[in-house]
């Protein structure tokens, strides 16, 4: 199958971005290129949407080919569109998971996708995103240096590591039989 242009269409949520970073790793992976649109009403001249599409696709990749566009139509619609037009060879777009009365109100965009696109589809779901924020580690809180008790990010902080490696090398020039052997 050949995946040499892919689709990521965004509505900037976080179930989009998870849906993104596995379009982004797909792509890297075939050598082909990510088109990331997002889609506004006609009547939707807002400058900010082109300032976020920016920061999405510089948050995805620097060097990957991408493409980038804000598209106006009907979602559903104008997304099958785009992939006709640009020959895309897959879609991959997040679902929001909206059941009941709320999914018969707004309907389901990626529903009309699957159904209506000329590719395949991969859909992702927001509880992707939510699974993808409780797996991220906190970063470490500062602890003291067990050498000099100053804050570190790390065991022994950069200056006791280069003082012990300088006299580690100083112990080494001087007794070349007990070379890495403790004191």
């Amino acid at each position: 199958m050949r995946l040499k242009e892919i689709l990521f269409p965004t509505d900037f949520s976080p179930a989009a971005m998870a849906a993104g970073r596995l379009a982004r790793d797909i792509a890297a992976q075939a050598g082909g290129h990510l088109h990331v649109i997002n889609v506004v009403a006609p009547a939707n001249d807002s400058p900010q949407l082109v300032e976020e599409l920016t920061r999405v696709a510089k948050a995805l990749s620097e060097t990957l080919g991408m493409k980038t566009a804000i598209v106006r139509g009907q979602t559903g619609k104008t997304i099958v569109e785009y992939a006709r037009d640009h020959e895309i060879d897959l879609i991959v777009m997040g679902t929001h998971g909206r059941t009941g009365i709320t999914r018969a109100l707004l309907g389901s965009v990626a529903e009309m996708v699957v159904r209506l696109a000329p590719c395949p589809v991969l859909t992702v779901p927001a509880s992707i995103a939510s699974e993808e924020a409780r797996a991220e580690p906190p970063l470490p809180e500062p602890s003291p240096c067990l050498a000099c008790r100053k804050l570190s990010d790390d065991l022994i902080c950069p200056d006791c590591r280069e003082r012990i490696r300088s006299e580690a090398l100083v112990r080494d020039e001087e007794h070349p039989d007990h070379r890495g052997l403790p004191a």
